[in-house]
């Protein structure tokens, strides 16, 4: 938007890696290679990541420009960004683990500034961090506030009470759902158009828990408080209605057992789809 060049810079905590930030010096030395080889972003890039001192400024000052409205401007919401990474510098952490699961995992995906510029999916999750941080701080409004706009402006819609890991990849991010009692733990990669939902009302926990290293497929539905267990693969436009043991392939609707995982890091390897000795596993099976 016209207004983001002025937002006041989004000052963060010292990083805890140390004086040296590898993920903000190659971020910043992209920036100004994209001022040398396309000077028409020159106000863009020197406005969101340039006139930052930190990795903390530059995200902060991105997703509060793209989430301002006139009912809360841009520099309010870079104001609570600055408020949560003050008191939590965890939230700066994650920003960082997210940029390098970005980039390990996607394969059409370089460079550490892309997300931060580009990535709906990337500005979706942070929103969400400082959503949640609100929301756990009492503060459900706003924190209701920022979830509804996320949703407006990136078609991804997470509930601020949802609980997010680090190192996670939403990629295209388009028609995701994240219920309020989900939990998604650590190194997770979530394609478009999945659901973590409930089953009906019934019950105070009734959301998926994705567990670390999780792979899910493009459209795929986890419904109810079923766990996802570690480094699981739940393949492309599964209805998963019972639990996934670890480091399996479940398939189908509704999704059955198929084999393994198929490696190590379903999450890093991003292979959403089954082998056809597991189709055939599947059919025998029926």
């Amino acid at each position: 938007m016209s207004a983001s060049p002025s937002l006041s810079p989004v000052q963060g905590p010292e990083s805890r890696v140390g004086l040296f930030d590898p993920v903000w010096s190659r971020l910043r030395q992209e920036a100004e290679a994209v001022l040398r080889e396309e000077p028409q972003l020159a106000s863009f890039i020197v406005a969101t990541i340039l006139n930052h001192p930190t990795l903390e400024g530059a995200v902060g000052h991105r997703v509060a420009a793209r989430l301002g409205h006139p009912s809360l401007p841009a520099e309010l919401v870079a104001h609570g960004f600055r408020e949560a990474l003050d008191e939590d510098p965890r939230i700066g952490e994650a920003f960082r683990a997210d940029i390098v699961a970005v980039m390990d995992r996607d394969p059409a995906t370089s460079r550490a500034i892309e997300p931060v510029l580009y990535f709906k999916g990337f500005h979706a999750l942070q929103a969400h961090r400082l959503a949640h941080w609100f929301w756990s701080q009492g503060r459900r409004d706003l924190a209701l506030y920022l979830q509804s706009r996320s949703s407006e402006v990136f078609q991804c819609d997470i509930h601020p009470a949802a609980r997010i890991g680090r190192g996670i990849f939403l990629d295209h991010a388009t028609g995701l759902v994240v219920g309020s009692t989900a939990v998604i733990e650590d190194d997770v990669s979530i394609l478009h158009a999945v659901t973590l939902g409930g089953t009906g009302k019934q019950g105070s926990d009734r959301h998926p828990k994705i567990r670390r290293g999780v792979m899910i497929g493009a459209g795929a539905k986890i419904l109810g408080n079923i766990e996802v267990g570690a480094c699981a693969r739940v393949a492309a436009g599964s209805v998963v209605l019972r639990p996934v043991p670890p480091n399996t392939t479940v398939v189908g609707v509704p999704a059955r057992v198929v084999g393994t995982a198929g490696c190590a890091e379903p999450a890093r390897a991003m292979d959403q789809l089954v082998s056809m000795d597991q189709f055939i596993h599947m059919a025998e099976g029926i």
